[in-house]
């Protein structure tokens, strides 16, 4: 049997372990922290604009358990904000348990507070993995889902400090880039002024310290808008986001805040003497980073290079997803490419040709544009998600957009792929 190794437990690793579990493999998630899904437990947004087709993509190609989770971990369904239509927003205090059941379930090995190190090269192969407790652990086929953000010295260098977030550097590690490990150069994504990296674009306030009407608003509609007084209204910090399909002058002129179980603050941070000015804000608190009132976490540091099928290039038993393979922003599109990563690294044991997803989806060709364009020297700046942005932008002319779940079912059965993420390869 296939042991597949997969070092980050965040939304793209737990997409990779589901396939690769459903292809027959033996599969292991080493995760550096106590929790699955890193990012997943502060974002929540779901469906929104173009990510509504690419969930539906993801479930006719065989891989609905994350997306069906998230449904049903749903608090609010087509919610509006602006520039964004038909979001689902789902809880972010309750997913996590609901992932990490679903995975153990299905008989997904889990090792927390487990972080990779370093690695032990077979030529041009990983054979076994560094953690930081001194074990080395061998496997056939590795995945790397370890994300683009961390240790804290980047968020000091290219940033405004740690900000304490959800990632917990401090805590259980910095993150390490294994494909660097393993002899390859990682991508850095950069701004449009030429610096390095960007800032997460969103964080958690603690919804009861918001005003009662700020909650009941909430709690109903899933939405709240709040005019910030002009003297505040700051332009600039929308090219600091990473989150471009926000970057909408509509954020930066309002407090847009979402029900995610907390009130999702829809920008990188707000000084936090200034959110105390605004009515109803008179006791706001951030709970997600802690230092929400200053900075944010800095990601895309550390992107490994790789072919449309989530191959590393230059390491023969590696691949990759999520923010690891490319300037990719949302839960989507980390679930859409952790679940290739899965399915074909039982394909790359068995020998067999790796699977590349058309660009007649909206999944296959997004991971193409984006490998193309983190080899374009204007490409490298933006980010690419279904959501928003140069992306969305695309998705459309190319007529890839559809809220019909039945015709983009039917279309994925037009070229051959249904359920395809479902099949037992061993």
């Amino acid at each position: 049997m296939a042991k597949i190794i997969i070092i980050g437990g965040g939304w793209s690793g737990c997409a990779a372990a589901v396939t690769a579990k459903k292809a027959g493999a033996d599969v292991t998630i080493l995760e550096k922290t106590d929790l699955l899904l890193g990012l997943g437990n502060v974002g929540g947004i779901m469906r929104n604009n173009g990510r509504y087709t690419a969930a539906e993509e993801i479930k006719a190609l065989g891989a609905a358990e994350l997306i069906d989770i998230t449904d049903r971990a749903a608090r609010h369904t087509n919610v509006d904000f602006p520039g964004h239509s038909h979001a689902t927003l789902y809880d972010v205090i309750k997913i996590e348990p609901l992932v990490r059941r679903k995975l153990k379930e299905m008989g997904i090995n889990l090792e927390f507070e487990v972080r990779a190190v370093d690695v032990q090269m077979n030529g041009a192969g990983i054979k076994s993995i560094l953690t930081a407790d001194e074990r080395w652990i061998e496997g056939d086929v590795y995945i790397e889902t370890t994300g683009s953000t961390g240790p804290m010295g980047n968020c000091l260098r290219y940033g405004n400090g740690c900000s304490m977030c959800i990632l917990r550097c401090p805590t259980f590690g910095p993150r390490i880039s294994i494909s660097q490990r393993a002899g390859v150069e990682d991508l850095l994504g950069q701004r449009g002024d030429d610096s390095y990296g960007a800032m997460s674009g969103s964080c958690k306030l603690c919804k009861e310290s918001l005003s009662e009407e700020y909650q009941e608003r909430l709690n109903k509609d899933g939405v709240v808008i709040v005019a910030i007084p002009p003297e505040d209204i700051n332009l600039r910090k929308l090219s600091i986001k990473v989150c471009q399909q926000y970057a909408l002058k509509e954020f930066a002129e309002n407090i847009v805040l979402l029900d995610t179980g907390y009130a999702k603050l829809m920008t990188s941070y707000y000084p936090l003497e200034k959110l105390r000015k605004i009515p109803g804000f008179e006791f706001a608190r951030f709970d997600d980073p802690y230092s929400g009132g200053r900075a944010n976490s800095i990601r895309y540091l550390s992107m490994a290079p790789r072919n449309n099928a989530m191959k590393v290039s230059g390491v023969t038993n590696l691949l990759c997803a999520g923010e690891k393979s490319g300037l990719f922003v949302g839960h989507t599109e980390a679930i859409g490419t952790g679940s290739l990563a899965g399915h074909n690294s039982v394909r790359l044991f068995l020998g067999m040709p790796l699977l590349e997803l058309p660009r007649a989806i909206a999944l296959g060709d997004i991971i193409a544009y984006t490998n193309e364009m983190m080899n374009d020297v204007d490409g490298i700046k933006n980010r690419y998600t279904f959501s928003g942005g140069n992306y969305f932008a695309r998705m459309q002319k190319q007529g890839l957009y559809n809220i019909d779940a039945t015709a983009i079912k039917k279309n994925i059965e037009k070229i051959g792929l249904t359920d395809i993420f479902r099949t037992r390869l061993i």
